[in-house]
């Protein structure tokens, strides 16, 4: 069973990004609000993918994203945001971000995405 832990301080935005997901498939998530707890969590599931929020109060995503990515180089980290200024998709990409994705996010997109990603873990 595929383990996913979603990071964000809204609760509305978890549950969005949740309903996104193929049902086909058995995933088990986890969800915090904020980075810090976010981060106490990943520790303990060690999750097979993180998607975090890029704006949070306390530690933001940018941090998350580079503290996971520091202690568990192979970590597949998705940062989810609302803000799509290309300097910032550059910025986490360039922190090891597998991706960048837009809020509010599709059915589509998601499914696409996790498309990818399940090809690019075949190769690895």
């Amino acid at each position: 069973m595929q383990k996913i832990l979603i990071i964000d301080d809204s609760p509305v935005a978890r549950k969005i990004l949740k309903s996104c997901f193929p049902k086909d498939e058995q995933r088990e998530f986890f969800e915090e609000g904020d980075g810090t707890t976010g981060l106490q969590r990943f520790e303990n599931i060690h999750p097979d993918i993180t998607i975090t929020d890029l704006t949070m109060p306390g530690m933001g995503g940018m941090e998350v994203l580079e503290r996971i990515k520091t202690n568990h180089p192979e970590a597949i980290v998705i940062v989810s945001s609302a803000d799509i200024q290309p300097v910032t998709r550059e910025r986490v990409i360039s922190l090891g971000a597998y991706a960048f994705l837009k809020k509010p996010p599709s059915k589509e997109i998601v499914a696409k995405l996790f498309a990818d990603l399940t090809q690019y873990q075949r190769q690895k």
